[in-house]
C-alpha cells in the first residue's frame, strides 16, 4: 500500500513556495490525504471526549439582513453526545439536557474550541492527527489549531483577522465561504463593536445585504467556494470571510499562521483595545465579545501599547520563517494590501486539479435579491426583517444622532489605525526615551 505522504501533489518545500506567492484564496484538494484528522467526525470525537464539554453558540434559523454577532447569541455547555442527540431529534427539543430550550427546527448550534491542547490533554497523541508539517510548517500540529463543530445554518459574521493567514481543513460536511479582498474594506463598513481582539467585523450581512443602508457593498467582489471534506482552504492575510455550514453536522480544523508583519498589527490592536475600553467601559450594551476575558484597565492597555511598540522596533531584520517571498506588506490609505517587493516574479503558481483558485463572483445577484426582499417574495424562508426604519428621509438622516459606536467606527477604521500605528512607530524610533515609561 502506498504511503499517503508519497502521493501528495506537492512536497512541503513546494507548498511553502506556493503559499509565499498566492495572492487570492485557494483550495488544496489532496494535501490532507492520509491525515488521521480526517476521521474526526463528530461521532468519533464524541467517543474520544466522553464527558468533556464544549461551549455551543446558538442562533435562530431566520433570514435577516443584519449580522448575528456573538453578543446576540445564546450559549450552552454540552457534551458532543448531547449535541448529536439534539441534532437527531426530529420531533422537537429533548425533554432533558442542555439543549432542551432550543428546538433544532428553530436554532443552529456552533462550537469552536480554540485550545485543542486543553480539550485533548488526556489524549496528546491526537495532536499528531493534524499534520500542518505537510504544508512546510514543521512541528505544527493539533496543538496550534482550532476545532469547529456546527449544524446546518451555523455561521460566523463577516470579519477579517488582523494576524497571519489561515489554513482550514474540512473534515465532515460542507461549508460555504464568502471571501472579500482587503481592498473591499470600504465597501464592507468595518466596525470594532462588538470588540474582539484581532477581529474586524463587517456591519453588512454579506449574504442578505441591506443595500439601502450599505450601498457601497454593491462594489464588493465576493469569492465564494464550498469547501468539501478533505480539502484545505488558504485564506490570505486580511481577507474578509463569512462562513456558513451547509450540512446537518460539520467539523473543521484550522490554524492561523504567524507572519513578521503581525508585529505591526499588534501595535494597532493594542491601540484599538485602549480606545474601545476608554470609550465603552461604562456602557451597558453588549459591546464586548464573549470570547474576551474582561475589560482591562487603562494602565494595562497602555502597557500593552508600549510593549507592542518595543517588540516591533526590536524585531530582527532577517526574514522570519513564515514570511512570504513577496516581501513586507502594508495597508495604504485606500485600505489596500499591496506588495512592496516582487521577488522571484518568474515563479508560476501550479494551478490545476490539486490547487484551485477561488474566483471572484459578481455581486449583482445580491442586489437583485435585496430588491426582491424589499418588494415581495414568494414562498421559501420568511421575508428579511429590516434592520432599521422602513423609510428614512434625507431630513431624518440629517437629524440622526451620532452614537459612541458611530464615533468608534470612524476612530478605529482600519485605515485610521494603520496611520496611527505609523505615527507611533515614528515617534518611538525618533524619541525612544519618551516611551520608556508606562
Amino acid at each position: 500500500m502506498a504511503d499517503p505522504a508519497s502521493t501528495k501533489p506537492f512536497s512541503p518545500e513546494e507548498t511553502q513556495r506556493i503559499l509565499r506567492h498566492l495572492q487570492t484564496p485557494t483550495v488544496f484538494t489532496n494535501m490532507a490525504a492520509g491525515w488521521p484528522a480526517l476521521l474526526w467526525t463528530a461521532e468519533r470525537l464524541s467517543h474520544c471526549l466522553g464527558d468533556n464539554v464544549l461551549r455551543f453558540r446558538l442562533g435562530r434559523k431566520e433570514e435577516t439582513n443584519t449580522p448575528l454577532f456573538e453578543t446576540q447569541c445564546s450559549y450552552v455547555e454540552a457534551r458532543l453526545e448531547d449535541f448529536l442527540s439534539w441534532t437527531r431529534d426530529r420531533a422537537g427539543p429533548p425533554n432533558v439536557g442542555p439543549f432542551c430550550e432550543y428546538p433544532n427546527s428553530e436554532y443552529w448550534a456552533y462550537a469552536d474550541y480554540k485550545y485543542i491542547a486543553m480539550l485533548f490533554e488526556d489524549r496528546p497523541s491526537m495532536f499528531e492527527d493534524v499534520k500542518w508539517s505537510d504544508f512546510g510548517f514543521e512541528g505544527r500540529d493539533g496543538r496550534a489549531s482550532t476545532l469547529w463543530v456546527g449544524t446546518r445554518g451555523a455561521n460566523t459574521p463577516c470579519h477579517l483577522d488582523s494576524y497571519g493567514f489561515n489554513l482550514v481543513l474540512q473534515v465532515q460536511g460542507r461549508k460555504r465561504w464568502h471571501l472579500f479582498p482587503p481592498e473591499d474594506t470600504a465597501n464592507l463598513y468595518p466596525t470594532r463593536i462588538p470588540y474582539e481582539e484581532s477581529s474586524v467585523f463587517s456591519r453588512v450581512h454579506v449574504v442578505h445585504p441591506d443595500l439601502r443602508r450599505f450601498p457601497a457593498f454593491r462594489g464588493s467582489r465576493a469569492h465564494v467556494v464550498t469547501l468539501q471534506p478533505g480539502q484545505v482552504l488558504y485564506v490570505p492575510t486580511h481577507w474578509w470571510h463569512y462562513v456558513e455550514s451547509l450540512d446537518p453536522v460539520t467539523v473543521s480544523v484550522n490554524s492561523w499562521i504567524e507572519q513578521e508583519e503581525d508585529d505591526v498589527e499588534r501595535v494597532g490592536e493594542a491601540v484599538t483595545k485602549t480606545v474601545v475600553c476608554a470609550f465603552k467601559r461604562d456602557d451597558a450594551d453588549d459591546w464586548l465579545n464573549p470570547t474576551e476575558d474582561g475589560v482591562a484597565s487603562h494602565q494595562d492597555n497602555m502597557r500593552s501599547v508600549n510593549l507592542a511598540l518595543r517588540a516591533c522596533v526590536q524585531r530582527p531584520n532577517e526574514p522570519a520563517r513564515d514570511r512570504r517571498d513577496a516581501g513586507p506588506v502594508k495597508r495604504d490609505s485606500g485600505g489596500q494590501i499591496k506588495d512592496r517587493i516582487k521577488a522571484s516574479v518568474a515563479f508560476r503558481v501550479p494551478f490545476g486539479p490539486h490547487l484551485i483558485p477561488v474566483s471572484p463572483e459578481t455581486t449583482k445577484h445580491l442586489e437583485v435579491k435585496s430588491q426582491e426582499d424589499e418588494e415581495e417574495r414568494g414562498g421559501g424562508l420568511p421575508r428579511c426583517r429590516p434592520a432599521g426604519p422602513a423609510d428614512e428621509t434625507h431630513e431624518e438622516l440629517l437629524l440622526a444622532t451620532i452614537t459612541t459606536n458611530d464615533l468608534l467606527d470612524c476612530l478605529l477604521h482600519p485605515d485610521v489605525i494603520s496611520r496611527v500605528t505609523e505615527l507611533l512607530l515614528e515617534r518611538h524610533t525618533g524619541s525612544r526615551s519618551s516611551t520608556d515609561h508606562v
